[in-house]
């Protein structure tokens, strides 16, 4: 029956479009093609082609019991030829000859194919091969399937008929390749049956596997969902019970603070909240309170925390705002980075960073500001003891002693005074710069730090240097109106360097600022005495202390600018705040703003303070005798029984016993005119010769008392 339909199929192609056929006779040539291939085997394969022949006939007769899956997928097969035949419709009636044409041909191909050459059969034999063993594969589930695959192969049957799917090349009694045509697409179709099945099982497990984690991700997204909404009605409950509105503590509350130990956590809290007060004072205050009770408290929170006496903290509130008054406490807590200075005499800093690194110290130089400068972050060896440091190729030195130098400016073959010169830092690097030229006399009081003083100084190969053990407020008997320059790296309360050493934030008080402030004044005054107004390349002095407190700063400075024919310059650094010009109630002169002020959280150094004046000429201003208590300022000038006493008078190296009163009197037994004082002030003191000779009669005289004591 499945021949005879294949005919009646064949016979219904006659009006298939030509593009079909065409494509079917490519499809041949591909299988006359693949069979030249096998033409090796022919030999030995003969007797096989016979049998296989014989037994193919049967085998067309067989194939009605094929399993159901391969009929599907013939079926799947012919649907996709109908689609391809729907779209080639456009074209059939222009091509309704020519099919004729093509299928009488084909007629005549078919006849003549029966004489096909050997290998074909062989080809074909093999094949059906093929297929035998995957029928018998399949004979398992035959029996059971019989009904339905009847069935099916009417319907097939019908689809061919209906379709023409197939031509008379592929019947059985027309074309010997037909059944390799056939079969290799029935094993085609099965392969691909196979596939889909394992596609679909692979998608069922797919899709259970998909919807477990589905399940999952649902499970997840919901238990976040209830903790964000737990954790909103805690912010809201929280939001309730604390309002926004700070309230200082009740004197109830720091009584009972004051009994338990301190709460830091909650010092700092309290800290914060109240700098967040004061930066919007307006809008944030507590109604009734003022701004100087929330200061208050801010002030013994800061002491507390940070242990700073309340002098200091006090002092340091008025100097800055709370937010920066905030930043610069924490910064003293922080150590400054360590610093190295390259000495030019011996070395250069490339050269010198290129060792160190060899060495395993992690450096980076200082800063655009500095040549010389290196920084250290970290170091495998000791800085301190490296070969190259005992040879002196370095210095350590922190950045804030470089600026005074930086704006002394000293040039070659000057004559310069250090004033306060140990450790000897500032010192060798003047001799750097000035390259072993001219003079330099380093003078240091304390005789103990001159054995530092004297080591640096040879360690570094400084060759101009003369040490000095002098006081330096006597310093102008020797050097008066002498030197080009003068450096006064004044002694100081030290403020600005917290980090280095804590016990400042509870050991200064007010009495010590004063102190400082009355000893910085005599030694400006000094060390102004000791330059040169009429010097070619000089004529200037630099005075810096590592101290932020203004009575040791912009005070000082603005009395030496009273007391002396000086003027205030530009220190030469780009960077650094302007000093004070009014600070509180004191006024200061305008030109205070060409100093510089070093702050260590602005500028990453030690807090410090570089003021440079010009000497405009040698001669002193006539001092101003209407006001006799003119030079005790700020009460910075008293001494410890609260009278005052003439700074200028102690300046020039006289002594006098007379005490400036209240009521501006003067008393030294009885009562003397303002004019006797006047004079008395303008004198000229007598040379050292003279005094040399008074001395030596002094003690002449002495000598004989005691001889005649003796005798007598």
């Amino acid at each position: 029956m499945g021949a005879s339909k294949k005919k009646d199929g064949a016979k219904s192609q006659k009006s298939a479009p030509k593009k079909k056929q065409k494509n079917e006779l490519f499809v041949v040539k591909d299988a006359v093609a693949k069979e030249d291939d096998l033409s090796d085997h022919s030999d030995s394969l003969n007797e096989e082609v016979l049998e296989h022949a014989s037994k193919k006939k049967g085998g067309a007769n067989s194939q009605k019991s094929a399993p159901k899956k391969k009929q599907k997928n013939e079926l799947f097969v012919v649907k996709d030829s109908i689609a391809k035949e729907d779209d080639l419709s456009d074209h059939s009636d222009s091509l309704n000859e020519e099919v004729l044409e093509n299928a009488s041909k084909k007629k005549g191909g078919a006849k003549s194919q029966k004489s096909a050459p050997k290998k074909k059969q062989k080809k074909e034999i093999f094949v059906v091969k093929d297929a035998i063993a995957k029928e018998d594969d399949l004979s398992d589930h035959s029996d059971s399937m019989n009904e339905e695959e009847l069935s099916e192969d009417e319907e097939f049957d019908g689809d061919e008929q209906d379709f023409g799917s197939d031509s008379d090349i592929f019947s059985d009694g027309d074309d010997p390749l037909a059944n390799d045509f056939l079969q290799g697409s029935d094993d085609e179709e099965k392969g691909l049956g196979s596939d889909l099945d394992s596609d679909s099982n692979s998608d069922s497990d797919s899709d259970s596997e998909g919807s477990d984690i589905e399940k999952k991700s649902r499970a997840i997204d919901a238990e976040k969902a209830r903790e964000e909404e737990e954790a909103g009605e805690e912010m809201q409950l929280n939001i309730k019970e604390e309002s926004d509105e700070f309230r200082l503590p009740t004197k109830e509350e720091l009584e009972e603070e004051a009994h338990r130990p301190p709460d830091l956590s909650n010092l700092q809290r309290r800290i914060r909240e109240i700098i967040r007060v004061l930066s919007n004072f307006k809008a944030l205050r507590q109604e009734g309170t003022a701004r100087k009770d929330y200061v208050e408290q801010l002030k013994k929170d800061l002491s507390s925390y940070y242990g700073y006496n309340e002098f200091l903290i006090g002092a340091l509130v008025e100097m800055f705002p709370v937010v920066e008054l905030l930043e610069l406490i924490e910064a003293f807590e922080k150590p400054r980075p360590i610093c190295l200075r390259t000495n030019t005499l011996k070395t250069r800093r490339r050269d010198l960073a290129d060792i160190l690194i060899n060495r395993g110290v992690n450096l980076d130089p200082l800063s655009k500001w500095s040549k010389v400068g290196l920084v250290v972050y970290d170091s495998q060896v000791p800085v301190g003891a490296t070969p190259e440091y005992m040879a002196g190729f370095y210095m350590l030195q922190s950045a804030s002693s470089f600026l005074p130098v930086m704006a002394l400016a000293p040039q070659e073959k000057e004559r310069i005074v250090d004033v306060a010169a140990a450790p000897g830092g500032k010192t060798t690097y003047i001799a750097a710069l000035m390259k072993n030229s001219g003079i330099i006399f380093a003078n240091e009081m304390k005789a103990p730090r001159l054995k530092s003083l004297t080591a640096n100084l040879h360690r570094m190969g400084v060759t101009n240097t003369v040490v000095c053990n002098y006081d330096g407020r006597e310093l102008p008997k020797v050097f008066r109106n002498s030197a080009d320059r003068v450096l006064l790296d004044a002694p100081c309360s030290g403020t600005g360097v917290i980090s280095k050493d804590e016990s400042v934030k509870n050991t200064k008080s007010l009495d010590e600022i004063q102190k400082c402030a009355y000893l910085q004044k005599q030694l400006i005054l000094a060390a102004i005495d000791m330059v040169d107004a009429n010097s070619k390349s000089g004529g200037y002095l630099v005075y810096s202390t590592c101290s932020i407190m203004v009575a040791e700063n912009e005070a000082v400075i603005d009395y030496a600018l009273k007391k002396r024919n000086v003027k205030l310059v530009s220190c030469g650094l780009d960077f650094g705040r302007p000093g004070f010009i009014r600070f509180r109630e004191q006024r200061f002169h305008p030109s205070l703003e060409k100093t510089r002020r070093f702050y260590p959280h602005v500028h990453n150094m030690d807090g410090f303070f570089v003021a440079k004046l010009k000497k405009m000429n040698n001669s002193k201003p006539a001092p101003e005798t209407s006001e006799p208590s003119e030079t005790v300022e700020q009460g910075s000038m008293t001494n410890e029984s609260g009278s005052g006493e003439n700074t200028e008078e102690l300046m020039d190296g006289t002594t006098t016993e007379n005490k400036v009163l209240k009521n501006g009197s003067i008393e030294n037994g009885k009562k003397e005119t303002l004019a006797f004082s006047k004079n008395r002030k303008k004198r000229k003191f007598p040379s050292r010769e003279v005094i040399s000779k008074e001395r030596e009669e002094k003690r002449r005289a002495l000598r004989e008392q005691k001889v005649v004591g003796k005798r007598s």
